[in-house]
């Protein structure tokens, strides 16, 4: 019988991953801060709570 070998699917980068999850993230927290923006919150605190909170989410992922 010959010997049938699969077709190997090389895994993302780990950076790539990385980037992805936090886009991901981003875009989440974005939605939120877009609704917050709107009724009166300040751009730059909004901004960076998306920042803040995209990273933690992309934080507690790797460790889960």
């Amino acid at each position: 019988m010959p010997i049938v070998s699969a077709a190997v699917t090389p895994s993302p980068s780990p950076r790539s991953e990385l980037f992805t999850q936090l886009a991901v993230a981003c875009i989440g927290a974005g939605v939120v801060t877009s609704v917050a923006v709107a009724q009166g919150q300040n751009p730059l605190t909004a901004l960076g709570i998306t920042l803040f909170s995209a990273v933690a989410a992309v934080m507690v992922g790797q460790i889960l």
